[in-house]
């Protein structure tokens, strides 16, 4: 695979010790409170944002500059999304390892522990966060006539007597917002490229209209922009209320037109790869598969929900889009820097030591692409009168769809391996490194669907003797003929399960090992005694670009 070449240097995330003056009970009070702010710091392994910018111009440079301040606009935006008055929350503590817990987390909960508290001076976090009055439930909602209050870009507040009323984010957030298209407005001017000047122009005012579609079209058809920018609704999840409010964030990218060129060919193999899925006829016949738009980028700067918590490696854009509407967006640096600083000490760990040679980055980075890709291929429709797949499956939709997701990503992959189509990896290399990406997942738990379904499978390939674990050096070897047998038998599992929409399979396949049983937990308290960090926090902005430039 060919490579940009990327700088990702890890920072020691450095420990204040506070000596506090008050009495001695005090005092150890604080003491103990730091040790547990401490470890939750210790999650995080620091790294820094930069890449070869040589081929950027001078005015790119500043016109990078504009885009970092239109980015801190929707930080400060997100902020009151995620929690309400930053100033207020900051101003309130006291002890600078927690207030930069707080920073990390945009708020007060911890988003690496189900959005607990992490202090016991706040309260459990709000099902409507910043979109809704603290106070309101779900009946005083419906009972609001207003149909805008169903709109993913509307928050709801109390009047002065006490009244719910619907407000348009463009207006509940114009001071950010205008910022924000200022500066696009700006970079737009020292754009090079007429059809990426055209893209910045519209997003500025798109972000004040609360509609996105001009500049979302426009976005999707840009590909050989070097520098590419993100801002608006990224995702609905945070919003546990009714599911429908968008967060914003930022992403400011160095495009990577090598390594997209090169993966694009695995995508134009996806229709083909369709056709050999281990189902009969009848069942293939209701699978449909997306045309994949794939861009692999960079991350030079990110804020808002992008910044927040766990960092993401990928996503799909535009937000509410299905199909060919949809870019596939991928950032190898932050892949790299996850590989680096957690999945590579974790396999140190958990991994057979004759195969540790076997994990690599370049498995990494495919089996991630390949995850993004299964999921194009969709079955919507029962074969058998059941109507549609999501409705049949009912609660465990998502479940198997995350599950057929992971597990066929490797049955292609062994399709393509077949093919001759990946050079410098082998196969056994991507099952490897699979194996131990599933210990850095599942350190998040099993609350999502994609946790469920990483237990699913790893208990599925342990019976089908995928694996073996040696109890003296805590460690697993995989066996590769019987990890390509076992993908084959689970993938046609769930995708019969969707195409059949049988409920009962999908609910004794999750209740039987849609969880953490005891002998994996003591892996996971290994992993965490060894203080191998969760995920990344990171060090970006002007300074890193200008110093690396």
């Amino acid at each position: 695979m060919i490579r940009n070449s990327i700088f990702l240097i890890g920072l020691l995330i450095s420990i204040v010790f506070v000596v506090s003056c008050q009495p001695e009970k005090k005092a150890v009070e604080k003491k103990a409170s730091d040790t547990v702010i401490q470890r939750k710091l210790a999650n995080y392994a620091e790294v820094k944002l930069s890449a070869d910018l040589t081929s950027l111009s001078a005015d790119q440079i500043k016109l990078f500059s504009h885009l970092i301040k239109a980015a801190d606009a929707i930080d400060e935006l997100y902020w009151l999304q995620a929690y309400g008055n930053k100033n207020a929350l900051l101003e309130s503590i006291t002890d600078p390892d927690m207030k930069q817990y707080a920073k990390i987390n945009y708020g007060p909960w911890d988003r690496l522990d189900g959005f607990k508290p992490f202090t016991e001076d706040f309260p459990p976090r709000p099902l409507g966060i910043g979109f809704f009055p603290a106070d309101i439930n779900q009946e005083e909602f419906f009972q609001l006539n207003n149909d805008d209050k169903y709109s993913p870009f509307t928050k709801i507040e109390r009047d002065a007597s006490g009244k719910l009323q619907v407000i348009p984010f463009s207006k509940a957030y114009q001071s950010q917002l205008q910022i924000a298209a200022n500066h696009l407005k700006q970079a737009a001017a020292m754009a090079e490229k007429e059809d990426f000047k055209a893209y910045l122009e519209q997003r500025a005012a798109d972000l004040v209209s609360d509609n996105f579609v001009e500049s979302d079209k426009l976005w999707l058809n840009l590909t050989d922009n070097e520098l590419d920018f993100i801002a608006g609704p990224i995702v609905n999840t945070e919003d546990n209320l009714i599911w429908t409010k968008y967060s914003y964030g930022a992403f400011i990218l160095l495009r990577d037109n090598d390594c997209t060129k090169n993966v694009s060919k695995y995508a134009a193999l996806m229709p083909f790869l369709q056709q050999n899925l281990p189902l009969t006829e009848k069942y293939k016949a209701e699978t449909s598969s997306s045309e994949a738009n794939l861009s692999i980028y960079n991350v030079l700067y990110n804020s808002g929900h992008c910044n927040a918590g766990n960092k993401l490696i990928g996503l799909n854009l535009p937000v509410g889009n299905n199909g060919s509407d949809v870019k596939r967006v991928y950032f190898k640096n932050v892949m790299q820097a996850k590989f680096d600083k957690i999945l590579n000490p974790i396999s140190e760990l958990v991994i057979d030591e004759k195969q540790r040679k076997n994990v690599n980055f370049e498995s990494f980075f495919l089996n991630t692409i390949f995850f993004e890709l299964t999921g194009g291929i969709d079955m919507t429709s029962t074969i058998n009168g059941n109507g549609d797949v999501k409705d049949a499956l009912k609660e465990h939709h998502n479940v198997i769809n995350e599950l057929k997701n992971d597990v066929l990503r490797m049955y292609l992959l062994n399709q393509v391996h077949d093919m001759r189509q990946i050079e410098g990896i082998e196969m056994l290399d991507n099952y490897v490194t699979y194996m131990a990406d599933v210990f850095r997942s599942i350190r998040f738990g099993v609350t999502d669907a994609q946790g469920v379904a990483n237990m699913i499978r790893f208990y599925y390939f342990e019976e089908q003797e995928a694996f073996k674990y040696n109890p003296k050096t805590g460690t697993y070897k995989i066996n590769d003929y019987k990890m390509k047998k076992a993908t084959e038998s689970l993938a046609k599992m769930v995708l019969e399960i969707q195409a059949t929409g049988d409920y009962a399979a999908a609910d004794k396949l999750i209740k039987d090992k849609g969880y953490i049983r005891n002998e994996l937990l003591q892996d996971l308290y290994r992993i965490q005694r060894a203080k191998i960090p969760k995920d990344l926090i990171y060090d970006q902005g002007e300074k890193v670009i200008i110093a690396e430039k």
